[in-house]
């Protein structure tokens, strides 16, 4: 990686919407959603999204939610991390960890476009909830990170 990277820093997620291949828009996690994306100049990437109003556990203990609870607080969340690659018009995502285990070890091609201070990110049809999909994810960059 070297230092005229665009992608380098932290982004903050704007929006994610969701397009059937007939043109149905969906939002995965609701309109109203937080989340950043961090590309460091050494080749590491990590990504974290989830639904804003997300219910605590009924115990303030790390460990202790019930199994409704936990299975309610994955369902709106999504992260992983790894290494990346840019590439002519693709940053690839080699995934190291991620909370959807299909993920972990595999590699994720995003088509990427920057407008002034801001990161659109898009994939090729994805299954989501037994629909192929393409995301859309548009990113604004907050700060910068070595």
């Amino acid at each position: 990686m070297n230092s005229s990277n665009r992608f380098v820093g932290a982004w903050h997620l704007i929006s994610w919407e969701t397009r059937s291949l007939e043109g149905e828009v969906s939002y995965p996690v609701g309109h109203d959603t937080v989340g950043y994306i961090i590309y460091s100049a050494t080749g590491y990437m990590s990504v974290a999204i989830m639904f804003a109003q997300r219910q605590f556990f009924a115990a303030g203990d790390l460990l202790a939610g019930s199994q409704e609870e936990r299975a309610a607080a994955a369902a709106t969340y999504v992260s992983y991390a790894g290494r990346y690659e840019t590439l002519e018009d693709k940053v690839v995502h080699y995934i190291e960890v991620s909370l959807f285990p299909n993920w972990t070890g595999s590699r994720q091609e995003r088509f990427y476009e920057f407008t002034d201070n801001r990161l659109i990110l898009s994939t090729a049809p994805i299954l989501a909830g037994g629909v192929e999909r393409r995301h859309y994810l548009v990113w604004e960059q907050a700060a910068t990170v070595n």
